[in-house]
């Protein structure tokens, strides 16, 4: 299966329609109607990308993406702003928390779809091509991400540091 998205929004429908049309182009998607349900999830599990709404019902977006952006762990997440807030502020105010991309609502599927390919591809470059195996081991330098027998193992800033050195 392709990349794993989480898409974050409190409206089932819109949900349902992203998750629709990125599962059709191959993506595996998970979702969040909520501020507090997106970091627990973020937390457990952090995906190739997160689509995030700006108006949750419990934490604001700007908060949300705010807290990835302070996470050593998530901070290098690709975030994908997706509101109906179209004035320019409220686009300057998403691009410098640290959205890669800003997209509003109304929206075509088919442009989200090839925004979240751009990004992807934008941070597949970006990022370090360097990974490490070793066993049922196998640590990613460029994501910070470790997994065993295909399974990610959540480490702490120094825990990776010290596998990356060991491995």
């Amino acid at each position: 299966m392709g990349a794993r998205i989480l898409v974050v929004d409190d409206e089932p429908d819109l949900l349902e329609l992203v998750r629709f049309h990125l599962t059709q182009e191959g993506f595996s998607v998970d979702t969040a109607e909520n501020g507090m349900d997106a970091m627990a999830k973020l937390r457990r599990s952090v995906p190739d990308l997160a689509i995030l709404d700006l108006m949750l019902p419990d934490i604001a977006g700007t908060e949300v993406c705010r807290r990835i952006r302070s996470d050593a762990r998530l901070r290098s997440l690709p975030v994908i702003m997706l509101t109906a807030k179209s004035e320019e502020v409220d686009r300057i105010v998403g691009l410098e928390l640290g959205a890669d991309d800003y997209v509003t609502k109304p929206f075509s599927p088919r442009e989200l779809t090839l925004r979240v390919r751009a990004v992807l591809r934008r941070v597949a470059e970006t990022e370090s091509s360097e990974t490490f195996e070793c066993g049922p081991l196998r640590l990613d330098a460029g994501s910070h991400r470790c997994f065993a027998d295909g399974d990610e193992v959540e480490l702490t800033a120094k825990e990776f540091e010290l596998l990356s050195c060991l491995m």
